[in-house]
C-alpha cells in the first residue's frame, strides 16, 4: 500500500478553516478542479464533477467535527489506484492552522511512484488553493 501527503500552514484560526473545507460538500467552495458537488445517501457519499469534466465518487468513512477531520474512501475515479482512504484534517498551530491532506492506496496498473506523485500534486495543488482563500 502506497501513501500520499501534503500540509500547509494557513494564516487564519483552525476553526476559521475548518468551516470553510469542513463540510464534506464543500470542495467547489475552495478547490478549483472540483467545480461541482453534489450529496447523495443522506450526505454520505458525494459525486464530484473534475473542471475537465470526469466523475469521481466519494463516500464519507469518518467524521469528527471536534477533531477537525474526516476521511473518504473513492468509489469511482479514473485515478489508476484502488482502495483508497484519505484524510482532510485542520490542527492549530501558532497564530494560524496547520491543514493536512493524506492518504493511503494500491496502485492499480501504474507504479508505486506513479501514483504517489499522482495524489501528492493533487493534494499540494488543493491545499495551494486553500491558501489562497486567505490572503497574508
Amino acid at each position: 500500500m502506497a501513501t500520499a501527503s501534503a500540509t500547509i500552514d494557513i494564516p487564519a484560526s483552525a476553526d476559521q478553516v475548518w468551516q470553510l473545507i469542513g463540510g464534506f460538500n464543500t470542495l467547489p467552495d475552495w478547490l478549483p478542479f472540483i467545480p461541482k458537488s453534489e450529496l447523495s445517501e443522506g450526505g454520505r457519499v458525494r459525486t464530484l464533477q473534475t473542471a475537465d469534466g470526469g466523475v469521481v465518487i466519494e463516500r464519507l468513512q469518518a467524521f469528527d467535527n471536534a477533531a477537525k477531520a474526516y476521511s473518504y474512501s473513492i468509489e469511482q475515479a479514473p485515478f489508476p489506484a484502488t482502495d483508497y482512504l484519505a484524510t482532510l484534517k485542520v490542527e492549530s498551530h501558532g497564530q494560524g492552522a496547520r491543514v493536512t491532506w493524506s492518504g493511503r492506496f494500491t496502485a492499480k496498473g501504474v507504479s508505486d511512484e506513479e501514483v504517489v506523485a499522482l495524489f501528492s500534486g493533487i493534494y499540494q495543488g488543493g491545499l495551494e488553493a486553500l491558501r489562497a482563500n486567505y490572503p497574508a
